[in-house]
């Protein structure tokens, strides 16, 4: 009986040291691609240096933007003085090229007097997309908030009325005005704007950790600022308000200032 005990105590460091180092990593490894991990509570995250914000529980998430460098390192540091180190092979992905023209010109080249709006409004996302709220709504998973034909994809450079502009980082989705629009995720909505000069009716729903959906060129906004939603609740519908030139949801998925792949978090389009 003593032996046993003894070799029982014997153990306890072994899993104690196994329950420290846990450290799981999900999701697409790629430019674009969203990473949702989790480790011990209390354990300190870096990715390249920068730190990353973790949940009380040990949830984190990383973002590759689209010209994320093929090699990152993510170093943890648990509270007690352990250091466990990933090397993540970042994928490179290849980009298309969009020309996308009959678009009223004011929006592709806006007057002097919609740059005080225009930049107003780019406060307005820049303040919301700061936001670091400890929470991991996140763990719902990511659906599609509309099906319908994909006609614009993450990454692609845009040629706008002619003229080369930033490369588009969403996924436009087209279908008839008034189809609805669902939350992609559990969250809460942090913007419900009547209309942006850019983006029409647009909706800013914030997962948690700074992670966050975009739904742009609405025709309706069902859903109100502080709102608590779920995965899969109505939120608006598809219109063609902004810059658009045909009734779309412009879907986009951003981590602080990162604009991340919505598709690659969702997966295959249903039906698709």
């Amino acid at each position: 009986m003593i032996r046993l005990l003894l070799a029982g105590l014997l153990l306890l460091p072994t899993i104690a040291q196994a329950l420290t180092l846990a450290l799981t990593l999900e999701g697409a490894a790629q430019q674009g691609g969203l990473m949702i991990g989790r480790a011990a509570p209390g354990a300190t995250i870096t990715l390249d240096g920068q730190k990353v914000a973790t949940t009380p529980g040990g949830d984190f998430v990383l973002g590759f933007g689209r010209d994320a460098k093929p090699v990152a390192q993510l170093v943890v540091r648990h509270k007690d003085g352990k250091r466990e180190t990933r090397i993540i092979a970042v994928a490179a992905r290849k980009y298309k090229i969009q020309r996308i023209d009959g678009l009223p010109k004011r929006k592709v080249e806006p007057k002097k007097r919609d740059m005080t709006r225009i930049i107003a409004e780019r406060d307005q996302f820049r303040r919301v997309r700061a936001r670091l709220t400890p929470q991991s709504w996140f763990r719902s998973g990511f659906v599609w908030p509309v099906t319908g034909r994909i006609s614009g994809v993450y990454g692609s450079q845009r040629i706008l009325n002619g003229k080369p502009r930033s490369p588009h980082l969403g996924t436009d989705i087209a279908a008839k005005t008034g189809t609805k629009v669902v939350a992609a995720a559990d969250g809460v909505v942090a913007l419900a704007h009547d209309g942006m000069f850019f983006t029409g009716k647009t909706i800013h729903i914030d997962h948690g950790l700074g992670l966050g959906t975009v739904y742009a060129h609405l025709s309706a906004l069902s859903v109100k600022r502080g709102v608590r939603v779920k995965k899969g609740q109505l939120i608006g519908r598809i219109g063609q308000t902004g810059r658009a030139t045909g009734p779309h949801l412009h879907w986009g998925l951003t981590l602080g200032t990162l604009r991340l792949d919505p598709a690659l978090a969702a997966g295959a389009m249903p039906g698709g």
